[in-house]
């Protein structure tokens, strides 16, 4: 099978219904593909330290205010005041919009100095209060555009909380500010605006976006799935099984699920509904696979890389510790679609349908030499910064030399067009939320409110965690995944660090993983509804697909909250030990949602039969799973006790129920 780009129509109605981005007049099609070149100059010139561009990277709160005031003013070209005017020229008020942005912008770019030397965060000329005034409200709908109505309200309701801060409930009130105190933090301090969230954006996700795009342009999103396909194509199941590792692959280069699954699953969707899978399991497999991708290493989404700066870790550290639990993740995704395929007598498609492996590799092998070059970077010299340069670099120039994927002028304009949205969208939605980061150290609450957590659980860590769970998801399902994290990073991280003494790096790995479960649980679910949209299904039904397949991510971020050997801490042995009981347990897990184990078979037959039977062995699969010790009041040798308690009971009468139905052809 020669995999082939679907139908130019079939992928433009997919997009339209995803996305709200406008096209430019011609006349300014121009403009995006030129951000993208002055922000890469500036980016090289201030992480390389070059010293050609000092006039806007000389210091380093103006590099970042000339990041945003680069970025920000395309928001108001490119998404339009709403939905439904998206087809319509663009209005006069948008090009205003656009000019002032730029302009406001360009203003605090010029006094990035005595805003520093002057402490105008604190005292500052009255242009610059007015000037403050009119950012603020322009990054408000800044975000409303690109990020959506959900963001654009918790941000701007939280920016305004310092104004009435000594007149809230007893637990969140704090001093209150003025209207001027507020806008000048907000737009001059470096706790703000210009604070976490962005400076993590221009230090280091601008190199690791520019390669995604840059790897998605050149082929690599093709050769990836050829790889898959000549893999995996023909083992039972195997279009689903491609869709875990081609998702896997892209998801960790791009760190977008929308874009993940309009990239893979317009090909690994319809071959799933040639072998026989329906169409919203076909579009759940998508949906978990392009989810799981984002939490894969080396290159995962923007959140771990503003995880990595609020932790002051090295990105390396957050990459490595994300390994185990992403692993687990998508073991579980390929034994549960395996366990369906095998239950459904589900075969692969025919070999000769499928690419050659030695001709893949021989068209697309400098992939895999960047990405290796990209991960040694990344976890041996440690050059988190400036690795996905030197990986971007060389992805071109091997680019240019393949007669397969080499490209022409229109190719490199559409690059650096579509790296200028990502770019867009991303600071549009960081700066909003940097002021919420902002009104809460402002007012002292990022102090004191881990306190106020600690004090409605109890002291309760259980509790804790299960609040720290559902906020989350709740969060999730109205932001997306790195304003959910941004808040909850200031908000509930510390309580659960203090109060439970659980491990930081846990913890924050246990807040980015409950806020992804909202691109695959409904009623929001929007991995899922992308991915029906491509299959064709219903997108209520894929959501509830998505969310059984994706089952064990539910339960991960406990284990590894509870024993942090999964997130790589702790002595080697230990972490083996731990990692192989996990998998067991996994296994087991993800066999019984699907009622069929590998080495066993069918788990009985008939509903109150295999309903039993499943019980036992979801239930042995979870005790193996649990990290004995510790919050748990069992040891690990009484865990695998009661594991094996049900498991043998359960596999016997698996055994039992098929001697007894000895079908010639049961399908489930």
């Amino acid at each position: 099978m020669t995999t082939q780009t679907p139908p130019a129509h079939q992928n433009g109605q997919v997009k339209e219904k995803i996305s709200q981005i406008r096209e430019l007049p011609a006349a300014l099609r121009w403009i995006p593909a030129a951000v993208t070149v002055a922000l890469m100059l500036m980016t090289l010139d201030y992480l390389f330290n070059m010293g050609l561009l000092t006039f806007v990277t000389g210091l380093e709160t103006q590099f970042y205010y000339a990041v945003v005031a680069l970025l920000l003013p395309l928001v108001f070209l490119l998404w339009p005041l709403s939905a439904s005017r998206q087809e319509q020229p663009i209005p006069w008020y948008d090009y205003l919009l656009s000019a002032v942005t730029l302009i406001v912008g360009g203003y605090f770019v010029y006094n990035a100095v005595p805003i520093l030397e002057r402490g105008w965060a604190f005292s500052a000329p009255e242009i610059a209060i007015y000037a403050s005034y009119a950012y603020w409200v322009l990054i408000i709908e800044a975000a409303r555009r690109a990020g959506g109505l959900p963001i654009a309200i918790i941000a701007g309701v939280f920016s305004l909380y310092p104004l009435v801060a000594d007149k809230v409930p007893g637990p969140i009130q704090a001093f209150p500010s003025t209207l001027e105190q507020t806008a000048m933090y907000h737009t001059m301090s470096t706790e703000s605006i210009m604070g976490v969230p962005l400076q993590a954006f221009a230090g280091l996700v601008i190199g690791f976006l520019v390669f995604g795009v840059v790897l998605q342009k050149s082929g690599g999103g093709k050769f990836f799935i050829n790889l898959a396909f000549a893999l995996l194509g023909h083992v039972r199941g195997g279009p689903a099984k491609v869709s875990i590792f081609s998702s896997g692959l892209m998801g960790s280069m791009s760190g977008s699920v929308i874009s993940n699954v309009l990239t893979t699953g317009v090909l690994s969707i319809p071959a799933m509904r040639r072998i026989g899978m329906s169409r919203s399991f076909a579009g759940g497999v998508e949906a978990c696979a392009s989810t799981g991708g984002v939490l894969m290493p080396p290159v995962m989404g923007a959140t771990a890389f503003v995880m990595a700066m609020f932790l002051d870790i090295p990105y390396s550290a957050v990459a490595l510790a994300a390994v185990i639990p992403s692993i687990l993740y998508f073991l579980g995704l390929f034994i549960q679609i395996d366990a369906y395929a095998a239950r459904n007598d589900i075969q692969g498609l025919p070999e000769i349908e499928l690419p050659s492996l030695k001709q893949t590799l021989k068209e697309g092998w400098y992939f895999v030499f960047v990405f290796a070059l990209l991960v040694w970077m990344l976890l041996v010299m440690q050059r988190e910064a400036v690795a996905p340069f030197y990986a971007t670099a060389l992805l071109l120039v091997l680019n240019q030399l393949s007669k397969h994927n080499r490209w022409g002028w229109s190719d490199v304009t559409d690059t650096l067009s579509s790296a200028a949205k990502l770019f867009a969208e991303l600071i549009a939605i960081l700066a909003g939320v940097g002021m919420l980061v902002g009104a809460l150290s402002m007012t002292g609450l990022s102090g004191t409110i881990a306190n106020d957590f600690i004090n409605i659980a109890g002291g309760s860590v259980p509790l804790l965690l299960i609040m720290g769970a559902v906020t989350s998801f709740v969060l999730g399902i109205g932001m997306t995944v790195t304003a959910a994290y941004i808040f909850l990073a200031v908000a509930l991280a510390p309580a659960l660090i203090q109060g439970g003494g659980l491990d930081p790096m846990a913890v924050h790995m246990f807040i980015l993983y409950w806020g992804m479960l909202s691109f695959i649980t409904p009623p929001v679910a929007l991995g899922a509804f992308a991915a029906a949209t491509v299959a064709g299904a219903r997108p209520m039904a894929t959501g509830l697909q998505a969310m059984r397949l994706g089952s064990v991510i539910y339960f991960i971020p406990f284990l590894f909250v509870l024993n942090p050997a999964l997130i790589m801490q702790g002595a080697p042995l230990l972490i083996l030990a731990v990692f192989v009981q996990a998998v067991i347990g996994i296994v087991l897990f993800a066999s019984a949602m699907q009622g069929y184990l590998i080495g066993v078979g069918r788990l009985g037959y008939g509903v109150v039969q295999e309903s039993i039977i499943r019980t036992l062995v979801l239930l042995a699969g979870l005790l193996l799973a649990l990290p004995g010790g510790g919050l748990v009041p069992l040891s690990q040798l009484e865990l695998i006790g009661l594991a094996l308690a049900a498991l043998v009971p359960g596999v016997l009468l698996a055994r039992l129920s098929q001697r007894r139905q000895k079908p010639a052809h049961q399908p489930g």
